[in-house]
C-alpha cells in the first residue's frame, strides 16, 4: 500500500482585486499541486541451505553479505520508505533491518547501520533534467541491488557483492531531453563508506554514463576514482563497471556484465616511493532469463571472479580466489508485489577455500529460498 499526500493551497483572486496577486496565487498553485509525500515498503524472509559447510557453520562464505545465515530462517532485507517529490525538491529516507544490514554495515558507525538510503536533492534548471542530490545513496554502479525483488536472481552475483551497494556523498545527475542518455558525476566518501577510512583524506570521483536506444537495449559504463586504504600507502584505485542489458522485457532477455579494477601496489617497506605497478581484478557475468508468463519466470547465471592478490577477496592460497559460479533460478509472482523465489547455485574454486565438513573443498554448493513483499 502506497499512501500519497497531495498538498493544495490556493486562494481567492477576487479578494484581492490585483492581477499580480491573482498570477502570484495561480503560480503557487500550481508548484504546490505538484507536491507529493509518498511511504513505501519491503521485506524479504529467506532460507538458505549450504550443504558443503559443517553444519555447525551459522554463516555463508565471507565474500557474500546477503542471505549470509546458514540453515535457518531470517530477514535479508526489510525496510520502511518516505519519499518527497516536487517540480525542483526531492528526498528520501528509507530505515533498515536484517542480515544485510548486519553485514554490509558492519564498518559503519552503529547509529548510520540502520540507514538504507537518507539524500536530499535540488533540480537546478528549470528546463533541463538536472539534478543535484547529497547524502546516502544507493549505489549507481552494477546492474544489481540489494532488492531481491528488483533483481532477475535471487542471490546477487559475485562482481555485485563486492562491489558498493551504497555510496555517500554528492552527485550531479543529467537525464537528456531524448530521455536516451544519463550522466552522473559524484564525489562520494569512498568505496562504499559512509564515513571516510580513517588515514584516508580523499574524496573520491564515482562516474556514470548510460545509454538507452531503445526499450530493448541498455548499456552502462560507471567508474570509481579513489582508494580503500590509507594515504600512507599510496594506492590509489581505478575501477570500471560495464554492462549491457539486451530486451528486457522480452520472452527471452539478457545481461552481460563485466567490472574491472586496479589498485596501485603498496610503497616499499622503508622507501617513500609507490610500488611499481598494479593489483588488478576482474569478473566477468552472463544472465539469461526466459519469462514463461507474466507470473512465472526462469533464469541462469554463468560467472567469474579473478582476485588472484586478495585485493578484494583475500583468501592466503597460492592462486587466490579465482571462483567460477553457476546458478538456476524460478522466480513465482504471487501477486504483482509478492514474489516466491528459489535459486541453486555451485561455486567452483581453483583453490580449497570452502569449509566442508571434511575439511576445505574447492567446491560450495547451496539452496537459497525467499518470500518478498512490496508496499
Amino acid at each position: 500500500m502506497k499512501k500519497t499526500v497531495y498538498i493544495l493551497l490556493t486562494t481567492i483572486c477576487s479578494a484581492f482585486g490585483t492581477p499580480l496577486l491573482a498570477q502570484m496565487s495561480a503560480d503557487t498553485t500550481a508548484s504546490k499541486s505538484s507536491a507529493s509525500l509518498t511511504f513505501s515498503g519491503y521485506v524479504e524472509a529467506y532460507y538458505t541451505h549450504d550443504f558443503t559447510a559443517p553444519k555447525t557453520n551459522q554463516e555463508r562464505p565471507g565474500f557474500l553479505y546477503n542471505h549470509k545465515r546458514n540453515r535457518e530462517i531470517n530477514v535479508n532485507l526489510a525496510f520502511i520508505k518516505a519519499a518527497y517529490t516536487s517540480e525542483r525538491i526531492r528526498g528520501n529516507l528509507a530505515i533498515q533491518a536484517g542480515t544485510y544490514a548486519q553485514y554490509n554495515y558492519a564498518a559503519e558507525q552503529p547509529l548510520l547501520r540502520n540507514v538504507f538510503e537518507a539524500n536530499a536533492g535540488v533540480k537546478l534548471s528549470k528546463t533541463r533534467d538536472l539534478w543535484l542530490d547529497a547524502g546516502i545513496f544507493t549505489s549507481h554502479i552494477g546492474f544489481e541491488s540489494a532488492i531481491s525483488k528488483d533483481c532477475w536472481t535471487l542471490t546477487r552475483s559475485l562482481l555485485a557483492e563486492n562491489s558498493p551497494y551504497y555510496l555517500s556523498g554528492a552527485k550531479l545527475t543529467y537525464l537528456t531531453p531524448n530521455g536516451k542518455w544519463t550522466l552522473l558525476g559524484s564525489v562520494v566518501n569512498g568505496w562504499q563508506r559512509i564515513a571516510k577510512l580513517p588515514g584516508y583524506t580523499g574524496p573520491a570521483i564515482s562516474t556514470q554514463v548510460q545509454y538507452k536506444p531503445n526499450a530493448s537495449v541498455l548499456l552502462n559504463w560507471s567508474t570509481f576514482i579513489g582508494s580503500d586504504r590509507p594515504d600512507s600507502l599510496k594506492q590509489s584505485r581505478f575501477f570500471n563497471n560495464f554492462y549491457a542489458i539486451l530486451n528486457p522485457n522480452g520472452k527471452i532477455s539478457t545481461i552481460l556484465g563485466f567490472d574491472i579494477g586496479a589498485d596501485r601496489k603498496p610503497i616499499v617497506s622503508g622507501d617513500r616511493r609507490a610500488g611499481s605497478g598494479s593489483y588488478v581484478w576482474y569478473s566477468p557475468v552472463a544472465i539469461v532469463r526466459y519469462s514463461i508468463s507474466d507470473a512465472v519466470k526462469l533464469a541462469g547465471r554463468v560467472e567469474y571472479y579473478d582476485d588472484k592478490n586478495g585485493v578484494i577477496i583475500a583468501t592466503g592460497t597460492a592462486n587466490g580466489f579465482k571462483t567460477w559460479g553457476y546458478s538456476v533460478n524460478f522466480d513465482y509472482f504471487i501477486l504483482p508485489n509478492a514474489v516466491f523465489q528459489i535459486e541453486g547455485k555451485v561455486y567452483s574454486s581453483q583453490d580449497a577455500i570452502f569449509e566442508s565438513a571434511s575439511g576445505l573443498s574447492k567446491t560450495n554448493t547451496s539452496l537459497t529460498t525467499s518470500l518478498a513483499i512490496s508496499f
